[in-house]
């Protein structure tokens, strides 16, 4: 016996909706290519969206971090920026940072511990209507001692820093050179 959705034969529509899906597919990367497909394209501009963390109460973390990551971006693709090219616009989705006291360690005592702090985002480029012409999203992890030592009140702060910096040195890698 056929199951029936409003009289409808049911049996017919996992191929439909395979086929949609198929076709969907098939477009979504004319809408948004990856960065590969820029080469050296100039930058107009760098910005950095942290609005996710903000409504998260983010607060002071989050707004350390964008200033971090600008600069950081700023470094890393000094010799990319100027001129009427498309802007690139990096969004941070979320920052966590584990609690470190320096204790982990391994079975041997040398280290090895599994605490790492991550940073999860996606970079976009603009073009000058706001369309988006390529989209790349990338999660950082570094180990949560990347601070310091765990008791310097600053350590928290260092670590903010350091993601960062990684996370821009591998956004800058996934551009490509030529």
């Amino acid at each position: 016996m056929r199951q029936t959705v409003s009289g409808r034969s049911f049996t017919g529509w996992p191929r439909a909706w395979i086929g949609f899906f198929a076709v969907l597919a098939m477009a979504c990367p004319a809408l948004a290519q990856g960065l590969s497909s820029f080469g050296a394209t100039r930058l107009s501009a760098i910005r950095v969206d942290v609005g996710p963390l903000l409504a998260e109460a983010g607060g002071a973390p989050a707004e350390a971090l964008r200033d971090d990551l600008l600069g950081a971006l700023n470094r890393e693709f000094a010799n990319r920026i100027g001129g009427a090219g498309p802007v690139l616009v990096v969004r941070i989705k979320s920052l966590s940072l584990r609690p470190y006291t320096g204790s982990e360690g391994g079975r041997s005592g040398f280290g090895g511990g599994s605490q790492s702090d991550y940073l999860d985002g996606e970079a976009l480029i603009v073009g000058r209507r706001g369309e988006v012409l390529a989209r790349h999203p990338q999660l950082s992890a570094l180990p949560s001692s990347s601070g310091g030592a765990w008791y310097d009140p600053d350590s928290e702060r260092r670590r903010v820093a350091a993601i960062a910096q990684h996370y821009a040195g591998w956004l800058r890698r996934a551009f490509p050179s030529n």
